[in-house]
């Protein structure tokens, strides 16, 4: 985060990445548990506030023109509001949206958005990071939006209001991919008839390397991979197109879909893979990246 005379404040807004999701029941409003291992990576979309006379909320970046349709309903925009009403602070400030991420794609784009801007705004108006308030506001505005928060690995059980930490983990080099094909979460949930998984994942203390990471992993699943791949099959193109990499150790669908991760031993490998997907897929969003070192605050 960073802060200049004029009173800006520019704050980073992480993809979010499911590195394993079990769903462990559905609760009589439709909403559905869930137990997930939940890192960010230094890839994502940009929050700037800065002072202005009115509230403005603007979208700039490669992936803009998809929320122009309502863009005065976008999270970021409730999310600013609804801190400044909870918190007693006139909501005068312009706040600018530079959105590098797919929209609809499973790496929480939008609540990570959402948690940015309270973040930014609670530095703004010198408000209590910890406040009482906080967690309510952020689960009203989305499931994903309180993991958010501190862009630290977590543990997400509930529907996603229930936190703890996640074991200790070590850069860990990603090549994230989507293949441009938007993927409705509620969607992918309605689909899903699988089986719920009884317990909690047991995780170990410390994950020492990325080797250690797999071999944890493949003895997890993401349960929305069926159902996702159902309604959108490029999926299976893009778990495909990662298994086919040498370099690439581990492959996976991150959220409900449609983006997909793979991880990988050093950056040089992921920057190959990246690079021969991209040429064989030239319509794909493919990053690279760092799990657990998204510089935000």
């Amino acid at each position: 985060m960073s802060k200049n005379k004029q009173r800006s404040i520019k704050v980073f807004a992480p993809a979010k990445v499911n590195l394993f999701l079990h769903i462990t029941g559905k609760l009589s409003d439709g909403y559905h548990t869930l137990d997930s291992l939940v890192v960010f990576a230094d890839i994502g979309d940009y929050i700037t506030i800065e002072k202005s006379s009115e509230f403005s909320f603007h979208v700039k970046g490669e992936f803009a023109k998809d929320l122009q349709v309502d863009i005065q309903n976008n999270l970021v925009a409730k999310a600013a509001k609804s801190l400044a009403q909870i918190s007693g602070n006139n909501p005068n400030v312009k706040i600018t949206l530079d959105k590098n991420l797919p929209i609809s794609s499973g790496i929480g784009g939008g609540s990570s958005d959402a948690a940015s801007t309270i973040w930014g705004l609670q530095e703004f108006w010198s408000l209590a990071h910890d406040a009482d308030y906080i967690l309510p506001l952020m689960t009203k505005l989305g499931a994903d939006v309180p993991v958010c928060q501190y862009c630290r690995p977590a543990i997400m059980r509930g529907i996603g209001d229930i936190l703890s930490p996640a074991p200790i983990m070590q850069e860990v080099p990603i090549v994230l991919i989507n293949p441009m094909i938007s993927c409705a979460t509620q969607d992918i949930f309605l689909l899903y008839d699988g089986e719920f998984k009884k317990g909690n994942a047991k995780l170990p203390k410390i994950l020492n390397t990325v080797f250690d990471l797999v071999k944890f992993l493949e003895i997890t699943d993401n349960d929305l991979f069926k159902p996702a791949s159902k309604l959108i099959p490029e999926i299976g193109n893009v778990i495909n197109a990662l298994n086919a990499q040498n370099t690439c150790l581990f492959s996976r669908m991150s959220g409900s879909g449609a983006s997909c991760f793979g991880l990988f031993e050093n950056i040089k490998g992921a920057e190959l893979a990246a690079e021969i997907i991209c040429q064989e897929n030239p319509d794909w969003w493919v990053k690279t990246g760092y799990l657990n070192r998204p510089e935000r605050y």
